[in-house]
């Protein structure tokens, strides 16, 4: 039976960053994404709100912008080396993030099956934020299993890999599970834990479990 592995973006196949994090960093954005991750990280605002203020403070993002986000970003090494990996071995690899999907699903072109983010309006923006577009951790959940179903696997042969509390309820309704440099109480919950800037070290860990 075929697996499928399914990732977070930030934090984890970004190290130490988030999207947003990078794309306002191309804006001259820092301090502005900083207090704005804060209030999100401290639970003060929710993906919603949260997304309706970095849209508000992207007012003048291209896709130059998002571009030189994307390929400036701290990636792990061996992204792209891990998924044909997972591919020649005849499993399925997706990304499922709470970010952008403009940004998330460039992931497309590095060999990944699906990518999943929050649906913003097109860039350059001309229309508001659409809440019910945004995900939040439940959503990851709805997502892995809708892609089960496109598959033609289950829950049981899934491998979730996360970093922080909005992989959560992936990670409790997944049998495997890989903390990638995560936060400790995620790294409780999680079945495998990796810290460093390989990827291909982290699936090794469910490789030798295999």
């Amino acid at each position: 039976m075929p697996r499928l592995h399914l990732f977070d973006l930030d934090g984890t196949l970004l190290h130490g960053t988030a999207a947003p994090v990078e794309i306002s960093h191309r804006l001259g954005l820092d301090a502005e994404i900083a207090e704005l991750e804060r209030d999100f990280v401290a639970q003060h605002i929710d993906p919603p709100r949260y997304a309706v203020r970095v849209r508000a403070l992207w007012a003048d993002l291209t896709e130059a912008h998002v571009t030189a986000a994307f390929e400036g970003a701290p990636w792990l090494s061996g992204i792209r080396e891990t998924w044909a990996e997972i591919r020649e071995g005849g499993d399925y690899c997706a990304v499922i993030s709470l970010s952008p999907s403009f940004f998330v699903e460039r992931l497309l072109g590095w060999g990944a099956h699906a990518a999943y983010g929050s649906r913003f309006p097109s860039v350059p923006f001309t229309e508001p934020v659409n809440p019910a577009g945004i995900l939040d951790a439940a959503a990851k959940v709805k997502i892995a299993d809708r892609l089960c179903e496109e598959f033609g696997v289950g829950r049981s042969d899934c491998i979730a890999y996360g970093d922080s509390l909005s992989d959560v309820e992936l990670f409790g309704a997944v049998p495997v599970s890989v903390a990638v440099n995560a936060d400790q109480r995620l790294v409780g919950l999680a079945t495998h834990s990796y810290v460093g800037r390989d990827l291909r070290k982290a699936y090794e860990l469910v490789c030798r479990a295999r």
